[in-house]
């Protein structure tokens, strides 16, 4: 029986983050003429502080925070890899986004794939960028929902058997697709500053709690570490098994190098106002890492807690264990605070696939004329499809086939990690290469997963390493050895340098 109490708290936090949703609106310039820059990229007007905050809660997503302590629970010391790609993935995104934005300002691109039409003056590179970056993303908006869903059923707060709680998600969505639709990438960046607060503060209270009620730190780690002993799986352990560590880096560098291609995490980075804000901003990012290691260790908790997640759901376990150990209150802020992780990349999301759309799409192949108006309407009805898309997903398909799409993004969106960041230091590369590159990574790439019963590794000479990195090292491959080759044959290359503050000198 669910707790009146914990019901009350949750319903509190979730409408009052609607509520600044729905004011957004009020956070804009007056007069402000409607253009896609304004509507997806709130201006570029954003300083550090609001970029730490918009960056971190679309970063953190929801599901991170359910599935870390989640893979923690079930396979013990690997699950830590998310902790450690959100540590390399830092010094890359201070060295990479900054030198992006300012090649995106300085030539008025919106879009990453503007950027690479700018950089390599090749439409069908720009296209390819373009339609990864939104197939990446569309199975990431539904696992959003998933990880609302589950962390909501196991806590009690989602009635299974009827339609209430499938009516209390969509109606939570579309109060996020409104405000999107009308206020752009506002209504998140408002949504991220109560994430922030929310999660911060919840999961500090709730470790407390529950260690106090477990016995402490030490007593926790002994008796999870006595629990998965008894499983009798030598690599499910606290301590990660050499036969492992493999599949640790290459899963944390791969992972790495793939989120700081995301759209939304590029949309988020463009709205900062100056690549110096962008470094600031990723400087206290580590903070968020921090809060992740919190949760991990709920994880932990769980497994000495002798919580028993059935098999295939063992995200469930924490939210089982915060609703058994803590206060109803407590526990009702917890799922708030896990349900407004979601609207914020989930808004982010839509927006990043629905300019990408518009911008490298509709106006690219199908409309050039298109006013900045006309652009913006396209952009805030392509948002409303992908989210309300996600929500038919969710509900029309098995869980376990947006778990698997969302592992082929992963793997997709890598494999345009050259052409975009690698693009940034250097031109040697010809714009053919990189496009044959990417398609042959792309197949390399979904034949492995898809081969392996959509695992995330592949074994390759004795080790188990990340398909996705494994897809990008024959990408990279393909890339250089067809460069010399296509220069030989003396096709153009018209790739634009980068100069030494990031912009494409035409």
């Amino acid at each position: 029986m669910v707790d009146p109490a914990s019901t009350i708290t949750f319903t509190f936090v979730v409408a009052g983050t609607s509520l600044l949703a729905i004011a957004a609106r009020r956070f804009r310039v007056r007069d402000e003429l409607p253009t896609l820059d304004g509507w997806a990229l709130a201006g570029r007007q954003f300083g550090a502080v609001l970029t730490w905050f918009l960056l971190g809660g679309t970063i953190y997503t929801a599901y991170t925070f359910a599935a870390v302590p989640g893979l923690v629970y079930g396979i013990g010391a690997l699950g830590f890899f998310a902790l450690a790609y959100t540590v390399i993935v830092y010094p890359l995104a201070f060295v990479v986004l900054p030198r992006l934005w300012q090649a995106a300002k300085e030539n008025g691109c919106i879009t990453v794939a503007d950027y690479v039409r700018a950089r390599y003056d090749s439409p069908p590179l720009a296209l390819v960028v373009a339609l990864t970056g939104i197939l990446a993303t569309m199975p990431y908006i539904a696992l959003q929902l998933l990880g609302i869903r589950a962390v909501l059923v196991a806590g009690g707060l989602y009635p299974t058997g009827g339609i209430a709680g499938d009516l209390t998600l969509v109606g939570v969505f579309a109060v996020l697709a409104g405000a999107t639709y009308r206020s752009g990438l506002r209504a998140p960046t408002i949504i991220s500053l109560a994430k922030g607060v929310l999660v911060f503060t919840t999961v500090v209270v709730v470790v407390v709690l529950v260690l106090e009620q477990l016995g402490g730190p030490a007593a926790v780690f002994r008796t999870a570490e006595e629990t998965m002993a008894a499983r009798g799986n030598p690599e499910a352990s606290l301590t990660l098994a050499p036969s492992l560590y493999a599949t640790y880096a290459t899963l944390a560098l791969g992972s790495a190098l793939a989120l700081l291609m995301y759209p939304h995490v590029l949309t988020a980075s463009f709205a900062a106002s100056s690549g110096d804000r962008i470094r600031k901003a990723i400087v206290g990012l580590p903070a968020w890492t921090a809060v992740l290691g919190l949760f991990a260790l709920l994880g932990v908790a769980a497994i000495a807690a002798g919580v028993r997640a059935r098999p295939g759901n063992a995200e469930a376990a924490v939210p089982m264990m915060v609703r058994e150990l803590t206060t109803p209150v407590a526990a009702g802020l917890v799922f708030g605070a896990l349900a407004v992780g979601a609207l914020v990349p989930a808004a982010v999301m839509s927006v990043g696939a629905a300019t990408l759309f518009v911008r490298n799409v509709y106006v690219e192949y199908f409309h050039p004329t298109a006013t900045p108006k006309h652009q913006t309407q396209v952009a805030r009805a392509v948002s409303l499809v992908a989210k309300f898309g996600a929500l038919a997903f969710i509900f029309g398909l098995p869980d376990q086939d947006a778990i698997n799409l969302q592992l082929l993004g992963g793997v997709w969106i890598l494999q345009t990690f050259p052409a975009v960041a690698i693009g940034l230091f250097i031109r040697w590369l010809h714009r053919g290469a990189l496009l044959a590159g990417w398609l042959v990574g792309m197949v390399v790439g979904t034949v492995l997963a898809a081969s392996g019963g959509f695992s995330s590794v592949v074994s390759i000479a004795g080790l188990q390493v990340y398909v996705g990195l494994a897809a990008l090292a024959v990408n990279l491959a393909v890339a250089a050895a067809l460069t010399p080759a296509l220069d030989r044959l003396g096709l153009a290359r018209e790739a634009r340098e980068i100069g030494a503050n990031g912009a494409v000198l035409r």
